[in-house]
C-alpha cells in the first residue's frame, strides 16, 4: 500500500475528530471516494488497516517490544500445556481447564498479532473483506470462549474450597469436559450472531480501520445505515456474554469468601486465598478491558484510545496470563523442575 492511500486514511480520521470524539460521516467519505475512481477500485474490496501508522517514529519500538510479548505468550502457554500433560499431579480440574485456558491465549493472539507485526514491518497494510470478517469471526468466538470458560474456572473454585470432601465427585471428568464444551459451543455461537449482524450492514467510505485489526467496534463506524437496532441486538449479546459471567463469578467469590473467613487456621486461609487470587486477577483484566470497549456506545469510541486498550488484551494479557498462574503454584514451578531435572538425565 502506497505511503499515499495511508494519509488519506489518517487525514479522513482525523478530520473528523470532533471534541475528542472520532465520527464517521458517510456522505463525506463517499465524495472523497468519488473524486478517484483508480482510488475507489482499488479500496472497493479490501480494508487499510490503519494501524499506528499516525505515529511513525514509534512504529520500530511497537514491533520490537509486541514480538518479544508474542514470543513469550507463545512460550508460557505452551509451557503450560505440556507441563500439564506431562506430570501426573496436575491431572486434576483445575489444569484441565487451565490448559484451555492457555490453548485460547494461543490462539486469540495468533488471530492479531502476526497480521500487526507485517503491518509494523512492510508497507503493506491492506486485508480483504474475507480475511477481516474471518479476523473478526475468529477474535470474537475466542475472547467470547474466554468469558464463558473463566465462569466455569470460578466454578471449579468454589467447588474446591467450599465443598473440599466432595470435589472430586462434582468435578467429575465427565462434568469436566461437557463444561469445556460449553464454553467453546457458547463462544462460537455469541460470535456466529455478532458477526451475522456486522455483515448485513453495508459499509461506506475510504474502507480505512483506524485500528491493527478488524474489531467491531471500529467496522460499526464504517456503517452507512442507521445502527441503532443492530447496536441494540449486539449489546444484548454482549450483556450475555460479559455482564452475566461478571456476575456468576462475582457471586461464586463471595460465597467463597464467606467460606474461607469460616476457616479458623490462617495456613487454611492463605491457601485458599492464593488458589483462587491467580483466577481473581485474571478475571479483572479480561472482563475489565472487555467491558470498556465492548459496553460504551458507538458514538463515544475512541478509536485512538481503543487501539491501545486493544494491545492490552490481545498481546500484555495473554503473555500474563501464564506468569500469573505459574509464579503462584507450587504445583506448576515443581513440575517445571521435574521435567527440567528428567532433561538433564537424559543429556
Amino acid at each position: 500500500m502506497s505511503s499515499l492511500e495511508i494519509a488519506v486514511c489518517n487525514q479522513s480520521h482525523s478530520s473528523f475528530e470532533v471534541s475528542g470524539i472520532e465520527r464517521t460521516l458517510p456522505e463525506a467519505h463517499s465524495t472523497t471516494i468519488g473524486t478517484s475512481g483508480s482510488l475507489n477500485t482499488s479500496l472497493g474490496e479490501v480494508f487499510i488497516l490503519v494501524g499506528f501508522s499516525n505515529w511513525p517514529q514509534l512504529e520500530l519500538v511497537f514491533l520490537v517490544f509486541i514480538s518479544i510479548f508474542y514470543s513469550l505468550t507463545l512460550f508460557g502457554n505452551t509451557t503450560i500445556i505440556i507441563l500439564s500433560r506431562l506430570d501426573v499431579r496436575l491431572h486434576t480440574p483445575m489444569y484441565f481447564f487451565l490448559c484451555h485456558l492457555s490453548f485460547l491465549d494461543l490462539c486469540y493472539t495468533t488471530s492479531t498479532v502476526p497480521q500487526l507485526l507485517i503491518n509494523l514491518h512492510g508497507s503493506d497494510r491492506t486485508i480483504t473483506y474475507g480475511g477481516c470478517v474471518a479476523q473478526l469471526f475468529i477474535s470474537l468466538a475466542l475472547g467470547s470462549t474466554e468469558a464463558v470458560l473463566l465462569v466455569v474456572m470460578a466454578f471449579d473454585r468454589y467447588a474446591a474450597v467450599c465443598w473440599p470432601l466432595h470435589y472430586i465427585t462434582i468435578m467429575h471428568p465427565c462434568l469436566c469436559q461437557t463444561l469445556a464444551a460449553i464454553s467453546w459451543i457458547g463462544g462460537f455461537m455469541n460470535s456466529v450472531v455478532q458477526t451475522g449482524l456486522m455483515m448485513s450492514m453495508s459499509l461506506c467510505g475510504h474502507h480505512c480501520l483506524n485500528h491493527f485489526f478488524c474489531e467491531m467496534p471500529v467496522l460499526l463506524k464504517l456503517a452507512c445505515e442507521d445502527t441503532q437496532g443492530t447496536e441494540v441486538k449486539m449489546f444484548v449479546a454482549r450483556v450475555i456474554i460479559l455482564l452475566v459471567p461478571v456476575s456468576l463469578i462475582l457471586g461464586s467469590y463471595l460465597r467463597i469468601a464467606q467460606a474461607v473467613l469460616r476457616i479458623n487456621s490462617t495456613a487454611g486461609r492463605r491457601k485458599a486465598f492464593g488458589t483462587c487470587g491467580s483466577h481473581l486477577i485474571v478475571v479483572s483484566f479480561f472482563f475489565g478491558s472487555a467491558i470498556y470497549t465492548y459496553l460504551q456506545p458507538t458514538r463515544t469510541y475512541s478509536q485512538s484510545e481503543g487501539k491501545f486498550v486493544a494491545l492490552f488484551y490481545t498481546i500484555v494479557i495473554p503473555m500474563l496470563n501464564p506468569l500469573i498462574y505459574t509464579l503462584r503454584n507450587k504445583d506448576m514451578k515443581g513440575a517445571a523442575r521435574k521435567v527440567i531435572w528428567k532433561g538433564r538425565d537424559l543429556l
